[in-house]
């Protein structure tokens, strides 16, 4: 079986190449709007499935990775803030707040047509963040593509008090424990196929 990641995020395929496996990728077409009443866990999933399935008849033999991030704040989602000003609000209103970051996942086999999917919870504490702190961490790190408008994996992390999860990837949208043990459920064992 081959690997297709679902995605165009240039942060989960730098993550599935750690793994050292060969893999190709494929941007899929999904709406990511939220359903009514759909909570940010529920919405992660489901997405992370439909990208994963929206491929499949496109790859024969293929395990198709599908993963997406929703962040959430005090029951409301936090979304890419896509410019500065739009961050600078974002990081205003999350300083000093604990923020769960729901990394969807699903691993779709298309010679059964049988999915795995779940997600991996990050929680997240920011600190207090004065104004000068926000405008000079956007300056530097220009994360408008990310939910929360900050990277764990760099400068990021000087904005947090705190974070925990259970696989230190999720934070960065794609959990590769997780991943592993799904794949393996499909009988494909990474240390066997590294390229």
């Amino acid at each position: 079986m081959k690997l297709l990641l679902a995605s165009s995020s240039p942060y989960r395929r730098e993550l599935l190449s750690r793994l050292r496996v060969p893999f190709s990728w494929q941007a899929p077409e999904v709406d990511e709007q939220p359903l009514a009443g759909e909570k940010p866990q529920q919405l992660a999933r489901r997405l992370s499935a439909t990208k994963a399935q929206v491929l499949a008849s496109d790859f024969n033999e293929h395990l198709i990775i599908g993963s997406d991030q929703v962040a959430s704040c005090q029951g409301q989602s936090v979304n890419k803030a896509g410019n500065y000003a739009n961050a600078y609000q974002q990081l205003q209103a999350l300083s000093g707040q604990h923020v769960d970051f729901h990394s969807g996942l699903c691993v779709f086999n298309t010679k059964t047509g049988e999915a795995i999917t779940d997600s991996v919870t990050t929680k997240v504490v920011f600190r207090e963040l004065s104004n000068s702190d926000i405008d000079s961490y956007l300056r530097c790190e220009q994360p408008y593509d990310c939910a929360g408008s900050f990277k764990a994996e760099g400068l990021g992390i000087a904005l947090l008090d705190a974070i925990s999860s259970d696989d230190n990837t999720a934070i960065i949208g794609l959990p590769l424990i997780r991943l592993r043990q799904m794949l393996e459920e499909f009988d494909y064992q990474i240390l066997e196929h590294l390229s």
